[in-house]
């Protein structure tokens, strides 16, 4: 089998050289912010929820996708070898280490300045929870892809990929107008 420039070892290497840059600056920039002792300290750790938020729903939208086209390509093709690679970076680089922010800055947010009350902040937690559990469901999928294994069909995730979604809107909608006060 041939490999792909994007899907060579050196290119896997540079792109979690990158990640992990980005993940660390992110982590320092975060780690400054806790420990200035200001108003604005909220609304940097705000802002750099929303940030890992958005990149962790990116790849909730984008692995089930990869899932449709990779069910498509004959197991042990280059094309599913490909798929392998895109699916496993995706999990490792950018969406396990969004999560992770995402709930750490999340949970910090409800402590500090909820005091984690207030229904709609109770049903929101159930909701990321929710959404955790599609997240773990997708990386256990990519694993049985890896291994040729995958039993779905494509018609599956694409009904699967509405899940983060549904999910998305009920989150936002809770945050914003706070209906469970």
């Amino acid at each position: 089998m041939t490999t792909g420039k994007q899907t060579s070892a050196d290119a896997g290497r540079k792109t979690r050289l990158r990640a992990a840059v980005a993940l660390g600056a992110l982590v320092a920039l975060a780690a400054v912010v806790l420990h200035v002792d200001s108003a604005d300290a909220y609304l940097w750790i705000k802002s750099l929820h929303i940030i890992a938020v958005i990149s962790w729903m990116a790849g909730l939208f984008y692995l089930p996708r990869l899932f449709i086209y990779h069910t498509d390509a004959a197991p042990g093709s280059e094309k599913s070898e490909t798929f392998k690679v895109m699916e496993q970076r995706l999990i490792k680089v950018i969406m396990n280490p969004a999560m992770m922010i995402s709930w750490v800055l999340g949970l910090y947010l409800a402590w500090s300045a909820f005091g984690f009350s207030g229904g709609w902040l109770h049903a929101k937690i159930g909701l990321v929870v929710l959404m955790t559990v599609t997240h773990v469901y997708f990386s256990r999928s990519a694993r049985r892809f890896a291994r040729d294994q995958n039993t779905r069909s494509a018609r599956h995730w694409r009904l699967m990929n509405e899940v983060p979604t549904l999910l998305m809107i009920a989150i936002v909608v809770l945050v914003v107008v706070k209906p469970l006060s």
